[in-house]
């Protein structure tokens, strides 16, 4: 799978099915097939995800589907475009059968974003993992596009742009002073920038107790999040710490001290 440049146009051809699993969007040119039913698409390494908010930007789209689903496995590539007929889907590709199987199982019906999730495996494969097992095509470009090819700029910015979500191994989370004393609320650190009370949510209500997040003022990747108590806080914390939120950021969680 691969992000398309801004200049591109993405589509798929519509279908009434929205939880069967169509096949992941392509650059305009590329042929389309007819969506099965979910119950006739083979387990992959990639799951479709639709009926998620459409008012999601896709920036942070795909960062809250990185933190959400990470927990599952290695994440190869997330997709998503912004095309009026593929607003509310994603396509997540995992390193393993295993773990995208998984991934449904535990999250089909998640509350995301104020919608419940539906996935299914994806109908076809992810063009790394198509790469990695040799039997990738490469697609023919529309002519139009060959003959209107993007400004120099916009394809400037499109070869600065890093592919959207590959996922490295992220560096291990810096050194910090670690309140071990339990509580019911527990001091995140480390944080991006752009992270937000509803990205952290999304995360932590996975887990039994989750109260609310309280993102610190003023203060540069911090947040408090409160749980109903000492036990619950605690399990979180064991199963969140060292989280990988982004490719390169790591969740660094303590007690919050009282």
């Amino acid at each position: 799978l691969v992000d398309p440049p801004a200049a591109s146009r993405c589509f798929v051809r519509p279908s009434s099915r929205a939880v069967a699993g169509p096949t992941p969007p392509v650059c305009a040119g590329s042929a389309t097939q007819p969506v099965a039913m979910a119950a006739d698409i083979p387990p992959s390494q990639t799951i479709y995800v639709n009926n998620l908010n459409e008012k999601i930007k896709k920036p942070q789209l795909k960062k809250a589907l990185y933190s959400v689903f990470s927990q599952f496995g290695k994440i190869v590539e997330i997709v998503a475009c912004r095309g009026l007929k593929l607003r509310g889907q994603a396509w997540v590709c995992f390193d393993s059968v295993e773990a995208a199987t998984n991934a449904m199982a535990k999250m089909q019906g998640f509350p995301f974003y104020d919608k419940p999730m539906r996935i299914a495996f994806s109908k076809s494969k992810s063009d790394l993992v198509a790469k990695r097992d040799g039997t990738f095509v490469q697609r023919e470009k529309r002519k139009r596009e060959e003959q209107h090819p993007p400004p120099p700029a916009a394809a400037a910015a499109a070869a600065e742009e890093p592919t959207p979500m590959a996922m490295d191994d992220a560096p291990a989370p810096p050194a910090v002073e670690a309140n071990m004393v339990p509580s019911s609320i527990i001091f995140a650190q480390n944080l991006p920038p752009d992270c937000n009370e509803m990205m952290l949510s999304v995360l932590f209500k996975t887990y039994t107790g989750f109260s609310e997040v309280r993102m610190v003022p003023g203060g540069k990747g911090l947040a408090f999040i409160e749980f109903a108590d000492e036990i619950t806080a605690g399990t979180a914390l064991a199963g969140l710490q060292g989280f990988k939120l982004t490719p390169t950021q790591n969740l660094a969680l303590s007690y919050a001290k009282s």
